[in-house]
């Protein structure tokens, strides 16, 4: 499982010895550079940065870290190493041997999940390409930055198994990877989520720890695959995921810390006050969370999905930790509690566990959110205050399945469109909290040096100094 670096495409596939996807790989890299260039993080291509590249698929030293300018960063194909005698876990094709190529009548399924993940990859490159204008840090746009150049990554993932094996049209797949845009009113990206806005940095921290944690979840769910190079591909993908989740929770601890702390100095709870004062406020953080842990759950789509069934069914995506689970992985005779409206109360109905699997791996998100909440509001316990951050009900705000169009609060009670409009700009974000984090928007940039509104990180990257000199400007 060495890593070939001596080509223009690292990889540990062998593509010299596979001459037609190499071709078409090395074909396809010159759009994807000018799509880096049109679309990647703006004004900094000349600079230095300080990122990691991953140069193995050995967990004890996969990765090495050295100043780059990101159009000249190492995107890789790298897969986990092969199980020998790896067989299916999971559905009709269980016990049978993984596959190593595409099952025919898998084909046009498999390639659906191939296009929607890869979507996701640019999309966040897109939506986060303005942030460096207004980093709070060079620590944090490092940060910023080390999250964009492996999304490019897993990108070219999901395109080499594209190449690799679905022909003429994995080609054209790959090619339509870089001319939607997200956002774009004629051409978007394929989930909704991804042509939000993200327009300030405490987005950017709520985007990566709930909606790159969507990602965890579906990663795992492919990696269980019974299509083996795709479980292999985001098996590797999952270990630079992490750094992501890492990237939006401490972030938002950070911000947390800062405000926490002029509350404790000046004895202040007022937001008014606070923001004279130049930090983000608790319940302006609250409304952040709520809006992207409602759009992220809404990612995972409708809680009753014959697709869904048909993927788990076919073998071609498990549930998060699928060989973990205790029961049979067939699933035929198995139900599941979902809810629904009935008579204005929200009330569980049991349904065959098959069609509720977007439920099952919505449920086991939402209580793995649940423990970074938990641990800033340790940060605000250990300040002494009583304000406490919380998950919103499952269906508040939701677009997507059972509750579209439902107006549910966050604490799950079902409410008219009147009380809905009386209280939104109590648990949403308003024009008037965007335009105020805004205006915190500075660029720190000096080395050392960290906006008012956010704490410094505890320990640097890759055990530097939190004043490293993570970017060198030219």
């Amino acid at each position: 499982m060495d890593v070939d670096y001596d080509g223009l495409i690292p990889n540990n596939v062998g593509l010299n010895q596979d001459l037609a996807v190499k071709k078409a790989l090395e074909s396809w890299h010159p759009g994807y550079l000018d799509w880096w260039n049109d679309m990647g993080p703006e004004g900094f291509q000349d600079a230095l940065v300080y990122l990691r590249t991953a140069v193995s698929v050995d967990p004890k030293g996969w990765a090495k870290f050295g100043y780059v300018k990101m159009p000249d960063y190492k995107w890789g194909v790298l897969l986990a190493p092969a199980v020998e005698g790896r067989t299916i876990p999971f559905g009709k094709h269980k016990g049978e041997p993984a596959w190593q190529e595409v099952p025919g009548e898998y084909r046009a399924m498999l390639r659906r999940l191939l296009v929607i993940q890869g979507d996701t990859e640019p999309a966040s490159v897109e939506q986060q390409r303005h942030l460096g204008n207004t980093a709070p840090s060079q620590y944090d746009l490092r940060n910023l930055f080390q999250v964009n150049v492996e999304e490019g990554r897993h990108l070219w993932a999901m395109v080499y198994l594209l190449h690799k094996h679905f022909g003429r049209d994995g080609r054209e797949e790959a090619e339509a990877l870089l001319e939607r845009r997200s956002g774009d009113a004629d051409n978007p990206r394929i989930l909704g989520a991804f042509n939000e806005e993200t327009p300030d940095w405490l987005a950017f921290y709520m985007f990566t720890y709930f909606t790159d944690r969507d990602g965890k979840f579906q990663l795992n769910a492919l990696a269980e695959s019974g299509f083996d190079p795709l479980a292999r591909t985001t098996k590797f993908m999952l270990t630079e995921e992490a750094h992501h989740m890492f990237v939006g929770e401490s972030g938002v601890s950070r911000t947390i810390q800062r405000t926490c702390q002029v509350m404790k100095e000046t004895g202040l709870e007022d937001p008014a006050e606070l923001r004279k004062l130049g930090v983000i406020d608790l319940p302006t953080i609250q409304r952040y969370l709520n809006f992207h842990y409602s759009v992220t759950i809404d990612l995972f789509g409708a809680d009753q999905s014959s697709n869904a069934a048909i993927f788990y069914s076919s073998g071609l995506k498990g549930r998060y930790e699928e060989t973990k689970r205790g029961d049979d992985h067939l699933l035929k005779g198995d139900g599941y509690k979902i809810l629904e409206v009935k008579d204005g109360m929200l009330v569980e109905k049991e349904v065959p566990m098959l069609n509720a699997l977007n439920e099952v791996l919505r449920d086991d998100f939402i209580k793995d959110s649940a423990g970074g909440i938990g641990r800033w509001n340790k940060v605000i316990e250990k300040a002494g205050l009583a304000f406490r951050l919380t998950l919103p009900h499952k269906a508040f705000n939701r677009h997507i399945g059972t509750f579209a169009g439902v107006r549910v609060s966050p604490e799950g009670r079902v409410l008219s469109e009147t009380e809905w409009q009386l209280n939104i700009n109590h648990w949403l974000a308003t024009e008037e909290d965007r335009a105020y984090v805004a205006s915190l928007m500075g660029r720190v940039v000096e080395t050392g040096k960290y906006a008012n509104w956010i704490a410094p990180p505890a320990i640097g990257i890759n055990k530097q100094p939190v004043d490293f000199e993570y970017i060198r400007f030219n």
